[in-house]
């Protein structure tokens, strides 16, 4: 099942070359945050999409209209991850606290505990940010669905913590994967390009140059926006194997 999930999502990614240009664009002015809740909302219509949807449906990219709608739904959800990463980054400050008034061996107990204790929590709010985002999603966008603890959690126990942090898992190996071999095909690319120009006297400072150049085009208006609705429609799929 999840590997259906990854083959669907694989191809729904590619369905519009023209969005994922788009989202490129976006993701160029993101640090002026605004551009940002658009990426986040944009990807959040992307799981609503999917948590309404079957694997192998055939189900379209979200258009780009309302825009207002869009950056408000990305306010929720980067509201969302806050929250939920309070608790992880709560714990973690104790813990380095209580180990800077101690020393030594004992220090480094602590902060180990504390470092094992903040991953554990950290995996929990994960799974929890990525479930509750699902839930509001399949709940109409009822913002106060994303903390429905209980339901939420009987969402994860339906469908498996095992199979819920396997997938996750995968998403986060496939996208990493995905990123270095583009990078390095292009870099490599352009390496034998730069040598062979030095062979023959051409500046291959130039060409190495230019190399650069593409490869971040590449990864910032292809690579990133099909990684990024690659996962939202994996995690959004995951959600309906308990529907």
């Amino acid at each position: 099942m999840i590997l259906d999930i990854y083959k669907d999502a694989f191809e729904y990614s590619a369905k519009d070359w023209k969005t994922l240009l788009i989202l490129g664009v976006i993701c160029l002015f993101s640090f002026l945050l605004i551009p940002l809740f658009l990426i986040t909302g944009y990807n959040y219509r992307v799981v609503n999409t999917a948590v309404h949807g079957i694997i192998n449906g055939r189900d379209p990219l979200p258009d780009f209209d309302d825009v207002i709608s869009m950056f408000i739904d990305g306010v929720k959800v980067v509201i969302i991850q806050i929250i939920y990463l309070i608790v992880p980054v709560i714990t973690f400050i104790v813990f380095i606290l209580i180990a800077s008034q101690l020393s030594g061996a004992l220090k480094s107990t602590v902060v180990l505990i504390g470092c094992l204790a903040t991953l554990i929590l950290g995996i929990i709010a994960f799974l929890m940010i990525q479930m509750g985002i699902c839930h509001m999603a399949y709940n109409d966008g009822a913002f106060t669905k994303a903390f429905a603890f209980k339901e939420i959690k009987d969402v994860i126990n339906e469908i498996g913590v095992f199979e819920c942090i396997l997938t996750y898992a995968g998403i986060i190996i496939i996208c990493v994967v995905l990123s270095v071999v583009v990078t390095g095909i292009t870099g490599l690319i352009f390496t034998v390009f730069g040598i062979s120009g030095s062979i023959l006297g051409v500046g291959a400072g130039g060409i190495l140059l230019l190399g650069t150049l593409v490869n971040a085009i590449i990864t910032t208006f292809i690579v990133g926006p099909y990684l990024s609705i690659f996962a939202g429609r994996s995690i959004g799929l995951l959600y309906t194997m308990q529907i």
